[in-house]
Parts: structure tokens; C-alpha cells; sequence
């Protein structure tokens, strides 16, 4: 009874508008005062406890990384080479959109700084070539849910901490579907662009081709670094994230010196306030796991798997029918913590391993990033185009049936995310 009424609570608490990390403690603190001879300090001990992980400073380091390049102006860099390689073809701008979305990827680990970074720049810079808005926000906010599939990836550091599995097998299973969708994204630019005629910029000539190519070169090694760091077992992911930061500052401050030092405390302070947003919902949500481990939920699920859901393909459709769902008004760390451990269990019984159950759930909650009426990158995609929630996401439609595709064919087919492996 208790159960349901905390769950009815946090129901309300959502519909409320109260944010998503407080919702989870109210209905921790409600459900912790009925069970017997359990102080509510264990709350606060639980709290502090699940962000005591070495693996979860890659989030404040990922999410620095990717400021500094935003502010080093070298997200720009990055959008100027990807125009020169493709902006002459029909379409070209939304190609390169994504292009760049798929390198930013491979620095940042979140997709709500894809969106901000990228969409600043390319959002009024394609409504200025001739694009209309709603294709300038649905291949902005879509592409940019690359930024958690295409490795180094926020949510897969979260996962690989609960579930204790190699977070380089993870981040190497993430490459071919980042591709796959990045790739699918732009047939469905293409599709699109020949009913609408999206338009073509002017063909840069080869030397000024080559000058933009050599002048990003220091921007496009900064993925190289973090992932080659981590795939050939140099660096963990949270050092991978510590040496991403250095680079860009020294990128920034003194190679390109578009960072000055008076730059530094606000970048500091925006860097933490994103990150205590990040990381206060991850602590409640593990105060959420500990109240769900008392009444037994884990044991509940895994009879209830084990006697209605003894299929590998049920598993897998009713698994990314729950995180679609959980998307939908959860971030995808809290969703990751409280709902992940519980399938764990019983995705062994029918096959799954834990790196590609994983996958399957990042990409999942990537698309929760774009529905409402939480997806972040999507709020973000239309403040910065100032238009209502309701058309860009209308925008976004064909862009999220490739990573519905792609999520598909990785869960019934998990050789697509094992090819580096």
C-alpha cells in the first residue's frame, strides 16, 4: 500500500512541474518514514554514498571539456570544417549539422551541449541560408542525441558504474550505432531535401578547403585523444575527461587565445551548476533505489520476468517500450540508476548481456532527449529558434524513427555493437 502510494506521489509531484530529482526524494523521504527501524539519515548516507565513484568524475570533467570547447570557439572550428567538406552539396548545411554533432560527440558525452553549442551556431545560420525552421531544430536536436551514443558518453559511465561492466566495452559498442544513426539521419536528409529543396552553399575552392582543414586540426584531435585513451587502455574514462580539459584549455588560452582568465569563473561556475543538476539527481535516485530494495521491487520483477517474460525478444521490446516511456519525463541518469540493476538480473536469465543491455538503454533515453515533454534538447532547440515545443518536435518525427530502427536492430542483432569489440 505504501508502494502505491508513493508512487501516486511521485505521479503528482511530475504533473506539479517540480523538477524530476526533488520529486525523487519527497517520494524517498514519504515511502523511508513508514518502514520499520530505519532512521531517514540512511537517506542522506545513501545519497552521499552512490556518488562516491571514482568512474562519476568523468561527468563533471566531460561536462567541463565541453564548455571549454564552446567557449574556446572551437565548436565553431569544427562546424566550419564540416561545411568545407560538405556545405557545397544540396543540403549540405543539415549534412553537416549532423558531421559535426558525430565529432562533438566524441568530446562532450552530453547531448544537451551538443545542442547548446552546435545549435547557437547552426540553428540561425541555416534559417539565414534558406532552411526552414522546423528542419533547422529537428536536425539540430536530433543529431545532437549522438552526443550519449557515440563514445565518450555521460549515461555510459553512469551505467557502467552500477552495473559494474567495462566501460570501454560499452563506449567501443557505441560507435556503430552512433554511425548507423548519424548515417540514417542524413538518407532522411536527403528524402526530405528533395521535396523541400533545401539549398547548397558555394564550393570553397582546394586551398581554402585545406587552410580551414589544418586550422581544425587541433579541435578534431581532441576526440582522438579521449577515445584512443580509453579503447587502448591508457586512460580510464575519468582521465580521458581530465586530460579532454586540460587540452581545450591550453587549445583556447593559448593556441587560439579566445579564452582569457577573467573567462574562467564563469565557465567554473556554469561547469558546476550543470553539474549539481547532473549529479543531485543521480544521488536521489539512488536514495529511490535503496526505498525500492526495501519493499523487494528487484525480487517482484525478476518472478514477474521469470513467469510472463522467459523470452529474449519480449525482453528486448518490453525494455525499450520502458526507458521510451521513462524518457519521456526522466532524465536518463535517474532513469539509469533506478529501473537499470532491476532488468540486470533479469536480462541474464534470457541472454543479454549487461554491455549490450546498456546500449540498448542510452540509445533509448537519447531519444527521451528529444520527446516531451522533458526532452532537454528539444526545449533548448526551440528556445533557440523561438518557436513552440509542439512543432519542433513535430520536426523531429523522421529523424527519431532511425534511432528507433537502429535500437531495434541492436537489440535483436547485438553483433552491432560488438564489431570493436
Amino acid at each position: 500500500m505504501i508502494m502505491l502510494l508513493s508512487v501516486v506521489l511521485f505521479i503528482v509531484l511530475l504533473v506539479m512541474g517540480l523538477p524530476i530529482a526533488y520529486g525523487l526524494l519527497t517520494t524517498t523521504l514519504f515511502g523511508m518514514a513508514f518502514v520499520p527501524n530505519v532512521d531517514l539519515t540512511a537517506v542522506t548516507q545513501r545519497m552521499l554514498s552512490g556518488l562516491n565513484s571514482f568512474t562519476l568524475l568523468a561527468v563533471p570533467m566531460f561536462i567541463m571539456a565541453a564548455n571549454l570547447m564552446n567557449m574556446g570557439n572551437i565548436s565553431q572550428q569544427l562546424v566550419n570544417f564540416c561545411l568545407a567538406m560538405v556545405g557545397h552539396i544540396r543540403g549540405g548545411m543539415a549534412y553537416a549539422n549532423v558531421l559535426v554533432s558525430m565529432i562533438f560527440a566524441g568530446i562532450s558525452g552530453s547531448s544537451q551541449a551538443d545542442t547548446a553549442g552546435i545549435g547557437k551556431i547552426l540553428i540561425p545560420g541555416m534559417e539565414e541560408a534558406g532552411y526552414d525552421k522546423e528542419t533547422a531544430v529537428g536536425v539540430t536536436v536530433s543529431s545532437s542525441t549522438l552526443g550519449v551514443i557515440i563514445p565518450p558518453s555521460i549515461p555510459m559511465v553512469v551505467y557502467s558504474s552500477i552495473a559494474s561492466c567495462s566501460i570501454s566495452a560499452l563506449f567501443m559498442g557505441g560507435i556503430v550505432p552512433g554511425i548507423l544513426i548519424g548515417g540514417g539521419q542524413m538518407l532522411m536528409i536527403w528524402l526530405i531535401g528533395k521535396k523541400r529543396g533545401f539549398p547548397a552553399s558555394e564550393k570553397k575552392g582546394l586551398k581554402q578547403v585545406a587552410k580551414i582543414a589544418v586550422s581544425s586540426i587541433p579541435g578534431l584531435l581532441t576526440p582522438v585523444i579521449i577515445l584512443g585513451g580509453v579503447l587502448g587502455g591508457v586512460m580510464t574514462a575519468t582521465e580521458s575527461a581530465c586530460v579532454a580539459c586540460v587540452y581545450a584549455l591550453v587549445l583556447g588560452m593559448g593556441v587560439f587565445r579566445t579564452i582569457k582568465l577573467k573567462d574562467l569563473p564563469p565557465l567554473l561556475v556554469d561547469t558546476l551548476l550543470l553539474n549539481s543538476v547532473s549529479l543531485f539527481a543521480l544521488a536521489a535516485a539512488n536514495a529511490m533505489g535503496q526505498l525500492l530494495a526495501y519493499y523487494n521491487l528487484s525480487a517482484l520483477v525478476r518472478v514477474f520476468f521469470a513467469n510472463y517474460v522467459n523470452n529474449y525478444i519480449v525482453f528486448m521490446l518490453m525494455a525499450i517500450l520502458l526507458y521510451l516511456f521513462l524518457g519521456t519525463f526522466m532524465d536518463a541518469i535517474p532513469a539509469i540508476i533506478l529501473f537499470a540493476p532491476i532488468l540486470l538480473k533479469a536480462a541474464e536469465s534470457v541472454g543479454i548481456t549487461s554491455v549490450q543491455l546498456g546500449l540498448v538503454i542510452t540509445i533509448t533515453l537519447a531519444i527521451g532527449q528529444i520527446t516531451p515533454p522533458y526532452g532537454v534538447c528539444l526545449m533548448l532547440g526551440s528556445k533557440i529558434a523561438n518557436m513552440p515545443i509542439q512543432r519542433a518536435f513535430k520536426s523531429t518525427l523522421p529523424y527519431i524513427s532511425v534511432s528507433l530502427v537502429v535500437v531495434i536492430l541492436l537489440a535483436f542483432f547485438p553483433q552491432i555493437g560488438s564489431i570493436f569489440g
